[in-house]
């Protein structure tokens, strides 16, 4: 793998996203990659998968080569359901699943963040669910993840804003489980520790009855993400979000099909 690193712990599966020169940006490749990884992951006895990133950051969403390369809409629809396949074996992993956040984690990043069981993030990390910015819609179960952790009317506000979050303020929304100053490795480490002392096998007996109650509305959510992202797409306002994240410029949008 290029794109993705993985280590078989025994009791821990570790996956380690790893193009940190784009600052793990997910592209269709790095996708493909994490699905196989997750494959893996399900194979093995470990009850606990951490999810991490290399470099400066955890993932700064997805690909900007690959959102310009949205006039190919069928290569737009295999991307979407890729992104789908890899939230769905996340969320119905059945093993307690840790996202360790530090420095961005943002639209696609934040997303696959929020999919995890827990959510911990260093004190410098910055989360944002800024699709808006681009003029398209969160995917990744993004939808699903904020409303249940924050409710309809905050997931509404914070994806319309596209607002930028402090690690304190994605804890005090519940957006993140835990904050630490320092070497996040070693605070993720005891974090994992102490999840290895608890009844693992108890705490995914309950993972698997809500991954029941839950998974099918999960499941809408992604294909309504799919034909919502799909529609955005092909508006002025996603090429002109394009183009002035290009140009490092505020987007004039117009609401307008191309």
């Amino acid at each position: 793998m290029d794109y993705i690193k993985w280590k078989d712990h025994g009791e821990m599966f570790e996956i380690v996203l790893n193009r940190p020169e784009a600052y793990n940006a997910l592209n269709e490749q790095m996708l493909e990659e994490l699905k196989e990884a997750l494959i893996l992951a399900g194979e093995t006895e470990a009850m606990l998968l951490l999810i991490k990133g290399s470099g400066k950051g955890f993932s700064a969403g997805g690909d900007i080569n690959m959102m310009m390369s949205s006039a190919d809409e069928k290569l737009s629809e295999t991307v979407i359901d890729t992104i789908s396949e890899v939230v769905m074996m996340i969320y119905s992993m059945p093993k307690i699943t840790v996202a360790a956040v530090h420095g961005a984690a943002a639209g696609l990043g934040m997303s696959l963040a929020l999919s995890c069981d827990h959510v911990l993030a260093e004190k410098g990390a910055k989360l944002a669910m800024n699709f808006i910015g681009i003029g398209l819609v969160p995917d990744g179960g993004g939808h699903f993840f904020l409303e249940r952790r924050i409710g309809e009317r905050a997931a509404k506000e914070l994806i319309w804003s596209g607002k930028k979050l402090t690690a304190d303020e994605a804890q005090r929304l519940q957006l993140v489980d835990a904050v630490f100053s320092g070497d996040l490795d070693r605070h993720t480490g005891s974090h994992l520790e102490k999840l290895l002392q608890s009844p693992l096998s108890a705490m995914i007996e309950t993972k698997k009855i809500y991954q029941t109650l839950n998974a099918v509305r999960l499941q809408k959510t992604l294909e309504l993400e799919k034909t919502a992202q799909i529609k955005m797409r092909r508006t002025n306002d996603h090429q002109e979000g394009i183009r002035a994240f290009l140009e490092k410029r505020k987007p004039r949008f117009n609401q307008k099909l191309t």
